[in-house]
């Protein structure tokens, strides 16, 4: 089973912010939209570039590469050229600590 892994306090992650944490050689990207924190795959289901560096718009994220918008809250690809979702991953924020996990393997 997997554990919970530090990644942040909270006050560290403003609104419209993101940071990558690196969790079991999985980089994961963790936002704070409107204060509730989400957690996606790194990585461009279109071409396996990397999804940060890329605007937040809203609760989307628009790839740097090639402009595919993917939904920060499902991970869902809702542009083409990507198809396919992101993975996303349970967050919680436990002792003023964001926390994620995970769970693909439970």
């Amino acid at each position: 089973m997997s554990d919970w892994v530090d990644v942040t306090p909270v006050e560290r992650l403003p609104h419209g912010e993101s940071l990558v944490v690196d969790v079991n050689d999985v980089m994961i990207a963790v936002f704070n939209i409107d204060g509730n924190y989400f957690a996606i795959e790194d990585i461009c289901t279109h071409d396996g570039a990397q999804l940060t560096g890329g605007k937040i718009d809203g609760d989307q994220i628009v790839c740097p590469r090639h402009g595919a918008r993917f939904s920060i809250k499902t991970g869902e690809a809702l542009t083409p050229p990507a198809y396919e979702p992101v993975a996303t991953f349970p967050v919680r924020v436990n002792k003023g600590i964001v926390q994620i996990k995970d769970d693909r393997w439970d």
